[in-house]
Parts: structure tokens; C-alpha cells; sequence
């Protein structure tokens, strides 16, 4: 888990990259997820994220690396508009870089050191679950000794899921409280 913190800011390509190049380094990242060249058009189209470079073949610069890893993180768990008024906040106009409150290598180093603290916390504190009380909750089902192995994973993920979802609610209303 701690591997899979953002590439710093400083290893992303220096050279300007096809779409076909972008699509291909987000998949290498993101596994799990399937980037497409529509997925990311439509990211540009919605203002998500900024338009290419113009004329240019290679129009996809490390600002847009950062702006779609960060992106990349935030989709799970917020929609397009969301991700969207998120940026606003910090870069105003995403097509414009002259009126950023500060700039995107900021706010890609700032995301990678709050994950970073976070992976480690985490791990490191087993927040995601009290220990005692999870040995408390299957000690009550009575479960044979064959299955308690399966049945404490399966009661962690729920909680975690529980926490996920808490989390998303709570971005969720303190993005729209912003934009009322």
C-alpha cells in the first residue's frame, strides 16, 4: 500500500506525451482502472481537467500528468462536477494558469505528502479497526476456529467501506456548502 504513493511530482515526464502516452501511463498506475482516450476527452470537454497544448501533437505536458493523477484519486469517490468544483478552488479557471491561487506542482506535492502521512498513519496506527473490538464480535458469533479468519477480513472491509462512505458524505457536503 505505501508503494503506491504518488510518483513525486519531480519523476513525472519531462517531455510532452501523446494522449495515446498519457492513456498508457495512467493504466501502468492505475490497474485496477481502465483509461480510455474518450474518458480523459471527456475529462477536458467538462473542464475537469485542461485542454492540450494547441497544435501540437505531443500536447499533453506534466501539468496534465499531475492534474489526471490527482484526478485519478479523487474519482472513486466523487463524480466529474465534484472533481470538478474541487479544482475551482484552487485553480479558478482550469484552462487558465494565470489566475491559480497556487500552482497544480503545489497542489500534487501537498496530495502526495497528506497520502503519504495518511498510508503511514494508518498503518502504522491500525485505525482501521480496534482490535479488541473486532476479537469481541466474532468471539460472540461462535464461529468455528476455520472461519474466523474470513469472517474478521470480511467485518474489516465492511468497516472500511462504512468509513469510505462516511468520508465521501462528508466531502460531499463541505463541497457543496462552498459553492452555496
Amino acid at each position: 500500500m505505501s508503494n503506491s504513493n504518488l510518483v513525486p511530482y519531480e519523476d513525472l515526464p519531462q517531455y510532452d506525451l501523446f494522449l495515446s502516452q498519457v492513456i498508457d501511463y495512467l493504466n501502468d498506475k492505475f490497474v485496477e482502472e481502465k483509461y480510455t482516450n474518450n474518458i480523459v476527452q471527456n475529462y477536458i470537454k467538462s473542464e475537469a481537467i485542461s485542454k492540450p497544448e494547441d497544435s501540437k501533437k505531443r500536447g499533453y505536458t506534466k501539468l496534465h500528468l499531475a492534474q489526471l493523477l490527482l484526478l485519478s484519486y479523487m474519482r472513486p469517490v466523487l463524480t466529474t462536477e465534484e472533481i470538478r468544483k474541487v479544482f475551482r478552488l484552487a485553480f479558478n479557471d482550469i484552462n487558465d494558469r494565470s489566475d491559480d491561487i497556487i500552482s497544480f506542482e503545489k497542489a500534487y506535492k501537498i496530495f502526495s505528502d497528506i497520502q503519504k502521512e495518511s498510508v503511514n498513519e494508518f498503518l502504522t496506527e491500525h485505525k482501521f479497526f480496534n482490535e479488541e473490538k473486532l476479537n469481541s464480535i466474532v468471539a460472540e458469533l461462535n464461529l468455528k476456529d476455520s472461519d474466523e479468519g474470513r469472517i474478521k477480513i470480511f467485518i474489516m472491509v465492511m468497516n472500511l467501506v462504512a468509513q469510505a462512505s462516511v468520508i465521501k458524505k462528508i466531502v460531499q457536503r463541505i463541497i457543496e456548502d462552498y459553492h452555496e
